[in-house]
């Protein structure tokens, strides 16, 4: 018998070569370093353009991209700082109630403090209306200390509304008529806004947001100049709801979203309300209606957001109808002109506001408030009132 082969037995294998640890520690190093030099040339900020030497015309993609971001970061501003504003109105007025104060917006860095008063009342008028003002002070509005005694004893404020012209200078001849009828009779409330057709949401926004940095008050009411308003029953009315954060009173209505170009009530944004033949969401009638402050804060605070129909009262209503908010439908702010208002009163039913529904105002009213006044003031209720 012969022995294996040799060739068959398996070889003992020689143990790796091991790398020194010094060579290991270089290369490592190296790696590192070579790392650091990829990332910064890809990672590196690249340099801002030269504005002054670097012509985009030729490029309007970016110019047009540019414009956009810059756009985008103005509306994302716009939004931080009305959430602030609401934040710090609504911080102020819980402050201000726990300590049973009234703090001023604008003046509380001073530790001022302002008396809360009932309501601010602002009759929304132009330029060209003078008369309709004059019929007005003649009749319903009182004047000089009567104003003021209302003020200080009743705790209303009743003012005139009115933007600037398009020409704000002083030397014009609409500015100086306009701030001559204010010294004659300081009943009137300007605004930063500038008087055009089509302006009267953006309006009654601005309304809100002057009222609320003048005047700390539980209601803020809007009324047209062609209205008639009994004072004392509209504070009646208003004192009902005094205790309530978040209301909305007026003349609730829920008309057709009219879709026809040549209306004069034509709403271009008609499609957002459904198909055709769909009703408005219910809203107060633009003749008079009042909000608490709690509301008229939050609109104020966020006016840049809010949309604006092409109809002022469709327009509030829109910017209430998705909170928090009770919503009063008050008829006797909506009564008609004589004899509808007499009748009401004799059957208990005094009216706070008086007008014709087929003029959406008194038709006339410089010549016809007078009478109005005569057979629907609350002093003449009073007196039918006594006689049933």
């Amino acid at each position: 018998m012969f022995a294996p082969a040799a060739a068959a037995r398996p070889h003992k294998q020689a143990p790796p070569a091991r790398v020194p640890t010094r060579l290991v520690a270089a290369l490592c190093t190296a790696c590192f370093f070579l790392g650091v030099c990829v990332v910064n040339r890809y990672w590196a900020v690249p340099e801002l353009p030269d504005c002054r030497n670097k012509v985009n015309s030729d490029n309007p993609g970016v110019v047009m991209n540019q414009a956009s971001q810059t756009r985008e970061v103005i509306i994302a501003l716009d939004r931080t700082i009305s959430e602030i504003e609401m934040r710090l109105a609504a911080a102020r007025t819980m402050q201000a109630r726990s300590q049973g104060l009234s703090p001023s917006d604008s003046g509380s860095d001073q530790g001022s403090t302002r008396p809360r008063l009932f309501f601010v009342m602002g009759i929304v008028t132009t330029f060209a209306n003078r008369k309709r003002r004059d019929s007005i002070r003649q009749t319903w509005l009182p004047q000089g200390e009567h104003l003021q005694r209302l003020e200080k004893e009743k705790g209303v404020v009743i003012r005139f509304v009115i933007g600037r012209s398009a020409n704000p200078s002083p030397d014009s001849e609409v500015e100086r008529t306009i701030a001559a009828e204010d010294k004659e009779y300081n009943d009137i409330l300007r605004l930063d806004h500038v008087e055009r057709n089509g302006s009267l949401p953006l309006k009654i926004q601005m309304f809100l947001s002057t009222a609320l940095s003048i005047w700390d008050a539980d209601f803020y009411v809007k009324v047209d100049d062609d209205v008639h308003v009994n004072i004392g029953i509209t504070r009646s009315i208003l004192a009902r709801h005094r205790s309530k954060p978040r209301v909305y009173i007026g003349c609730m209505k829920s008309g057709p979203v009219v879709d026809k170009n040549e209306s004069k009530y034509y709403e271009p944004d008609h499609w957002k309300f459904g198909t055709e033949g769909n009703n408005y969401f219910r809203h107060a009638t633009r003749q008079l209606y009042a909000v608490t402050r709690d509301l008229a804060t939050y609109i104020s605070a966020n006016r840049h957001i809010l949309h604006k129909y092409s109809n002022e009262d469709v327009s509030f209503g829109s910017w209430l109808i998705g909170l928090d908010v009770e919503h009063v439908d008050e008829r006797s702010l909506c009564c008609g002109t004589p004899p509808d208002c007499e009748w009401k009163a004799q059957a208990g039913n005094p009216c706070a506001a008086s007008f014709d529904w087929n003029c959406t105002g008194i038709c006339n009213p410089v010549e016809r408030m007078d009478e109005v006044h005569r057979r629907c003031w609350e002093g003449h209720v009073a007196d039918l009132q006594a006689q049933f």
